[in-house]
């Protein structure tokens, strides 16, 4: 967040181009209620039958929440593939197995989205990142010596993946089902490349969109049980998935290079495919990304800028003021800086924030909601986990005056629906904070590039702003991103629509 009035520009850099040989990614029943610490369709199709999404706050757009088996079937014969430069190890048997699984995927519903019959990738190249460059191979014309990519070659319809540092890294951080979602957003820009559905010419993003769209609609396939190779929970297993596609989102707005999208963009690609199958992600363009971005901020008008805003009392009561703005109610809440465990009738503490309806008090405490929204600064090895920043906090103060606003509407504070409006809700102050058209009574804060991303990670990490007011979530971070972006492009009424 910031507090200068400037907000900064939306607008697309146009004429981007990537490497037009190589389309890689870049990667620098009902569930017990949990205790914490662009919209798609509404309903979707179940073994022939529509049901709706919102109205089980436990199902996963439509799909039971399960907690079972995720990763690799134990038992099941490694798939019979061959792989140029293979060590013949597990990760390369990781890979094999994900692209055998979704080649059987496209075989099938290729023919139900595009004229014409689906072609597979026509070789699979496997490297050690780590081997010096007088014995690395090439892949797509680069030497793969310190290449930690992987990526679908257009020019020879290849993929390949750096099983020394990548994978392993996507293991170690977020467990094998990464790489089976890697390699399903690369086999996304196969399909895209041989139906022409997309090519060089269209923009970068419109491209990553896309192929996360189409990984999302196989990461389905496979929560339906329907992958030979692997299985997927939709609770800790699907929220590993997107904590990946977060992790690997483009961390610089300003880069020229990056054309992947915000953590925000691609989960919500992700999402969609997941949701409303490949179908929906071939309509995937310019315009409907543009539309769905609603005139959120792109990019920083200074480069230098960090859209870090320090958390202290006095921005905690701006902020405040800006809430009581969007969201007005007859009866404000107070706001206590003396701490976040206060003696309540009728609510439990739920640290660093929390909301007593009894004495309607928002009780903060102030040094621990700072520590959390501190952003993650120190150097790791491997892949950022979690994405962190002002708004991890800032959003969390957002999601307790939600609750305030329920509250106002005599809705219930404590039960699963109350999470998932307090998700949306915050999704609406949220967009209201960035809108290009907002609102001078709501203050000096502006949404900055990345706010969205850190309230993502949040809700996924351990969605305290997606709880009640006893501070219980739901399972499914894939609801609770959800509920936040249907608020983020739907507003109040969406809110009020789904979850009544």
């Amino acid at each position: 967040m910031s507090l200068p009035t400037t907000r900064p520009s939306t607008a697309e850099r146009a004429g981007m181009k990537r490497n037009a040989r190589r389309s890689a990614s870049l990667w620098t029943a009902a569930v017990a209620f949990l205790s914490v610490g662009a919209l798609t369709g509404c309903t979707t199709h179940t073994q022939g039958r529509a049901v709706s999404i919102y109205n089980d706050p436990f199902a996963v757009a439509g799909l039971p929440t399960t907690d079972g088996p995720t990763g690799p079937r134990p038992g099941v014969a490694a798939a019979n593939r061959p792989v140029t430069n293979t060590d013949h190890g597990p990760v390369d048997t990781l890979a094999t197995n994900a692209i055998d699984d979704i080649e059987g995927y496209w075989k099938t519903e290729y023919p139900k989205v595009f004229r014409g019959t689906f072609e597979p990738v026509g070789e699979l190249v496997s490297w050690d990142s780590t081997a010096p460059r007088r014995s690395a191979l090439q892949f797509c014309g680069d030497r793969t010596a310190g290449l930690v990519n992987a990526g679908y070659c257009v020019s020879d319809n290849t993929i390949g993946w750096d099983r020394k540092t990548m994978l392993p890294s996507m293991i170690d951080s977020f467990g094998p089902m990464a790489v089976v979602m890697v390699l399903a957003h690369e086999y996304g820009h196969a399909v895209q490349h041989h139906s022409g559905l997309a090519t060089e010419d269209d923009p970068g993003i419109v491209r990553e969109q896309q192929a996360d769209c189409f990984a999302g609609a196989f990461m389905r396939y496979v929560a339906e049980d329907h992958a030979p190779h692997f299985t997927l929970n939709t609770s800790t297993g699907l929220n590993s998935v997107l904590a990946a596609t977060v992790s690997i989102r483009d961390a610089d707005p300003n880069d020229p290079d990056s054309v992947h999208g915000s953590a925000f963009e691609r989960v919500t690609a992700v999402q969609i495919g997941f949701t409303d199958g490949p179908t929906a992600c071939a309509k995937i363009d310019a315009d409907e990304i543009e539309a769905r971005r609603g005139g959120l901020p792109q990019a920083f008008d200074d480069p230098s800028d960090t859209g870090e805003l320090p958390i202290t009392a006095d921005t905690v009561k701006e902020f405040d003021k800006a809430l009581t703005s969007i969201l007005p109610v007859p009866n404000e809440p107070n706001l206590s800086l003396s701490g976040s465990s206060m003696r309540c009738a009728d609510a439990r503490p739920t640290p660093p924030v929390s909301y007593c309806p009894t004495s309607n008090t928002i009780g903060i405490d102030l040094a621990e909601l700072a520590k959390r929204g501190t952003p993650n600064t120190e150097p790791e090895s491997g892949l950022p986990v979690t994405v962190t920043g002002d708004y991890t906090a800032y959003v969390l103060v957002a999601s307790r005056y939600t609750l305030a606003v329920q509250k106002s509407h005599g809705q219930a504070l404590s039960d699963p629906k109350t999470a998932l409006r307090a998700a949306c809700l915050s999704g609406v102050i949220t967009a209201a904070l960035g809108s290009p058209d907002r609102d001078p009574t709501h203050g000096d804060f502006v949404l900055s590039p990345g706010d969205l991303d850190e309230a993502v990670s949040a809700l996924l990490s351990d969605g305290l702003a997606a709880s009640d007011v006893d501070g219980r979530t739901v399972p499914s971070g894939f609801s609770r991103v959800d509920a936040f972006r249907a608020g983020v492009l739907g507003g109040e009424n969406a809110c009020a629509n789904r979850y009544s």
